[in-house]
C-alpha cells in the first residue's frame, strides 16, 4: 500500500496550486511580480500543464496543425518526431527555411545533415530540456548525433513503416512500444514522443490510459513517498491523480483553478512530480536525491504568442487571443 510523507507531499499540491496562480496571472496580463515565493520566482519550473508551454505550443500550432490538409497522416508524425528530436523552435526553422516544408518525400537525408552539421558550429540545434544519446553501435559509422538520429528515423520508422503502425495503434501503450523498439529512444522519450503524437488529429487516446515516470519524477515521488514496496513509480502518479481532489482539500490547498476545465491527466501529474523535486532541493534541501541544485534559471523574454490547443480537445474557444503565459523564456545554465 503506499504511503505519502505529509511533510513533503504537501508541497506538490502547494506547487501545482502557486504554480498554476502564476500561469493565471500571467494569461490575465498582471504585471510582475506573479508570485511572493521566491523560489518560483527566481528559477525556471515549466507548467503545471505539459500542453501550456512554449515548445508544445509551437509544436501544435506550427508543426502540427499549421497546413494540416497540406499532409498525409504519416507526414503529420513525421514532422513530430523530426521537431521532437531537436526540440528547438530555431532548428526547426533553420530547417523549413532551407528544404520547404518538412515531410517525408522532400526530406533529403544528405542535404539535411550538411545543413545541421554546419549550423551546429555557429548555434547549438538541440534544446537541453532532453538529454540525447548518440550512442549505439548500429551507427557507429556517422560521425555527428544529429546524423544518427535522422538515419535511425529513416531506417527504423520510415522504411519499416512504423508510422503507419502508430496510425493503426488501439492504445497509448501500443504506440509507446512502437517507439520503444527504436534505436535511441529509451523509456522517457517513447512517453514524451507518444504524447507529443497524441496531441495531433492521427491518433487520439485519453492521457490518463497510460504513464511511464521520468527520471525527474522518480526523484520527486522518492521524496514524496515512503519506499514504494511492491508498488511502481507509475502506480505513485496515478494514485496522485486518482486522489488529487482529496489531497488538495487535506493540505488546505483549494484554490487551484484548472485549464478551462480540463483536470491535469497523468502527464501534468508525472511532470509535476519532476518540478516538485526541482523546489523542493531549495525548500527541503536535506532532501537529497541524486541531482542538489536547480540549474535553470527564469529571464524574462520575448513577448506574448496565442494559446492554441488541439481542437479536438474543445477549449480553443474559451482563449483570449493573446497571454502574457506565451512568454518566451531564455535560460541561464550553471
Amino acid at each position: 500500500m503506499l504511503k505519502v510523507n505529509d511533510e513533503v507531499y504537501r508541497y506538490y499540491f502547494y506547487f501545482v496550486q502557486e504554480r498554476m496562480n502564476i500561469f493565471w496571472r500571467k494569461y490575465e496580463s498582471i504585471g510582475q511580480p506573479w508570485t511572493d515565493d521566491l523560489i518560483l520566482r527566481d528559477n525556471k519550473f515549466t507548467n503545471v500543464y505539459r500542453v501550456t508551454d512554449r515548445i508544445s505550443q509551437y509544436l501544435i500550432r506550427n508543426v502540427i496543425y499549421d497546413r494540416l490538409d497540406g499532409f498525409e497522416e504519416r507526414d503529420i508524425l513525421f514532422r513530430i518526431l523530426i521537431f521532437k528530436i531537436f526540440n528547438k523552435i530555431e532548428t526547426w526553422e533553420y530547417i523549413e527555411s532551407n528544404i520547404g516544408l518538412i515531410s517525408i518525400k522532400n526530406f533529403d537525408l544528405s542535404i539535411v545533415n550538411k545543413l545541421l552539421s554546419k549550423r551546429m558550429f555557429q548555434t547549438p540545434i538541440y534544446n537541453n530540456a532532453y538529454m540525447m544519446t548518440g550512442t549505439h553501435s548500429k551507427y557507429n559509422h556517422l560521425t555527428y548525433k544529429h546524423e544518427k538520429w535522422l538515419q535511425m528515423v529513416q531506417d527504423e520508422i520510415v522504411k519499416l513503416k512504423t508510422l503507419e503502425k502508430i496510425v493503426l495503434a488501439k492504445s497509448l501503450n501500443e504506440v509507446y512500444q512502437l517507439l520503444r523498439e527504436c534505436s535511441f529512444i529509451g523509456d522517457f522519450l517513447a512517453y514524451q514522443y507518444t504524447i507529443d503524437l497524441n496531441y495531433s488529429p492521427i491518433i487520439n487516446f485519453s492521457e490518463n490510459t497510460f504513464v511511464k515516470a521520468g527520471i525527474g519524477s522518480i526523484r520527486g515521488i522518492k521524496k514524496c513517498f515512503y519506499p514504494l514496496g511492491k508498488s511502481s513509480f507509475e502506480d505513485a502518479i496515478r494514485y496522485t491523480h486518482d486522489n488529487f481532489e482529496k489531497y488538495q482539500q487535506k493540505y488546505g490547498f483549494t484554490e487551484f483553478k484548472n485549464l478551462f476545465g480540463r483536470q491535469p491527466t497523468l502527464i501534468d501529474i508525472q511532470n509535476c512530480f519532476c518540478e516538485t523535486d526541482k523546489y523542493l532541493r531549495v525548500k527541503m534541501p536535506e532532501l537529497q536525491v541524486d541531482n542538489k541544485r536547480i540549474k535553470q534559471k527564469y529571464r524574462t523574454g520575448k513577448p506574448t504568442l496565442n494559446l492554441f490547443f488541439p481542437p479536438k480537445w474543445s477549449l480553443n474557444n474559451q482563449i483570449k487571443s493573446t497571454c502574457l503565459q506565451q512568454n518566451t523564456t531564455e535560460l541561464t545554465l550553471f
